[in-house]
């Protein structure tokens, strides 16, 4: 199976690169020269269009950061489809809008190619390692074409089911860890005026029942959220809304979840323009 890669970030750079080192033909395209460098002395070939990288690819894997940025890699003027022949897949990393899925696997079937959804959680650390999660939708067939692909950058890949099922899963993921960033800091700020070291508190927490990935976060981030918010307010504010919104459409109940992520969010200012939850100014 020949691969191309797009999205060469933090995350994706490190998904490439095991993608490379394990043997795969692959090509890369980027908007900025500085993220092909560190390719430079490896096997990967680079093109200067997507449409070129689609031609030469049979798998496309998207790493890039939003609705916008898939459908332009996909759909725009020398995108990837212009490429791609028949037979060839797309795989969108991106964590997006299940229907963004969904409406550009209808465009892409008119070139005869499939669209899977296999967003992922790890972060770079993950990917370098190996041990990404990656949770796809999509046909079984297309997605076990694809999935010793994943194997290389991914432990465990999981199927969810049908087209769009993959982001749902990995909005649901992101919403509750956004919920427990709220309790998490809320939980230090409590043991603080019980006259409990936030610190010491933390570590104590974090070998116990209550554990949790984000309150490790709140923890070496030195019990505020203010870092987190930094570099990942309003990614984390898009995908709160995101489930708000498939929630609403389906006449379901979010419930007390959606409430304490948008606790979270008004604590660190990324309040949801929907939302109208305020956060205790001592939060911020």
């Amino acid at each position: 199976m020949r691969i191309g890669f797009i999205g060469l970030g933090s995350q994706g750079g490190p998904m490439a690169r095991r993608i490379i080192d394990a043997g795969y033909e692959t090509t890369l395209w980027a908007r900025r020269h500085s993220s092909l460098l560190p390719y430079v002395e490896t096997p990967a070939k680079v093109v200067g269009t997507l449409a070129e990288l689609g031609a030469a690819s049979d798998l496309v894997c998207i790493c890039v950061v939003d609705d916008a940025g898939v459908r332009e890699v996909i759909t725009g003027e020398n995108g990837v489809l212009q490429g791609m022949s028949d037979g060839g897949v797309i795989a969108i990393h991106s964590t997006v809008h299940p229907d963004t899925c969904r409406d550009l696997s209808t465009e892409a079937a008119r070139h005869g190619v499939s669209i899977i959804d296999a967003p992922v959680s790890g972060g770079g650390p993950g990917a370098a390692a190996g041990t990404l999660l990656v949770m796809v939708g999509g046909e079984t067939e297309v997605v076990e074409r694809c999935r010793p692909v994943f194997d290389t950058y991914a432990d465990p890949v999981v199927h969810l089911g049908g087209l769009g099922s993959g982001e749902v899963a990995k909005l649901l993921n992101n919403l509750l860890f956004t919920a427990n960033l709220a309790t998490a800091a809320s939980t230090l700020r409590l043991g603080e005026s019980l006259g409990v070291d936030p610190a010491r508190l933390g570590e104590v927490i974090t070998h116990g029942t209550s554990n949790s990935f984000a309150l490790g976060r709140v923890v070496s981030a030195g019990g505020t959220l203010d870092r987190i918010a930094a570099h990942a307010g309003e990614l984390l504010r898009k995908d709160v809304g995101l489930v708000a919104g498939l929630a609403e459409a389906a006449g379901t109940e979010a419930g007390i979840v959606l409430d304490a992520a948008d606790a979270t969010l008004a604590m660190m200012d990324h309040t949801r323009p929907n939302s109208v939850r305020t956060a205790p100014a001592q939060e911020s």
